[in-house]
């Protein structure tokens, strides 16, 4: 086997190289915003994401935040958020923020006529017959589901079932907190974004 002998001129190279930092990575600094002997990962599937973000409307009213509170963790590409956003969000690194606008398609879906319910007036508790009241309930499979008034009359309630975003244009603030490997056998719960 051959041993390699540096030439003058490859030595000249090398230190020059040192000189203006371009050889940086061979003493284990940081590449491309790394930091310090840090490696700094991108969103992709399978990875675990913390965020903080700030969920506004088209009026800019704030709907959701979780800044100065507990980041929100969820797995990419595991359907635990909203598509739209966790589409976005693919390939974004640690520490990064962006405004991120996600249409109703990719959000809580369009406004759909076949979860607007009359009901009787009697099945709906006196307290909550007014416009605006939110009711809660759970069907026979056990899911839980949540209605909003949206009408009272005579002898009827009109309830809404569509998710309270459906229809609506969503306006993110994100900054990615960390991106990290999933550990073997941790298990992730979903957390839903509202």
């Amino acid at each position: 086997m051959k041993h390699y002998r540096p030439t003058q001129g490859t030595v000249w190279v090398f230190i020059l190289c040192i000189l203006i930092g371009a050889a940086s990575p061979v003493f284990g600094e940081s590449e491309k915003g790394e930091e310090k002997g840090e490696r700094v990962m991108t969103i992709s599937g399978g990875k675990e994401v913390s965020i903080e973000y700030t969920l506004k409307l088209e009026d800019q009213s704030v709907v959701d935040t979780n800044v100065g509170g507990e980041p929100l963790v969820y797995v990419q590409g595991s359907h635990q958020i909203i598509p739209g956003l966790e589409k976005a969000m693919e390939g974004m690194k640690t520490g990064e923020n962006r405004q991120i606008t996600v249409k109703p398609e990719e959000g809580y879906g369009k406004v759909e006529a076949e979860a607007l319910v009359e009901v009787d007036k009697k099945q709906v508790p006196p307290d909550a017959q007014k416009v605006g009241a939110q009711l809660q309930g759970q069907n026979e499979q056990g899911q839980v589901f949540t209605a909003r008034v949206l009408e009272v009359k005579d002898e009827k309630i009109l309830l809404d079932f569509n998710h309270p975003l459906a229809g609506k244009t969503l306006y993110f603030d994100v900054k990615v907190l960390s991106v990290k490997e999933v550990q073997k056998g941790q298990e992730q719960t979903p957390q839903e974004v509202q």
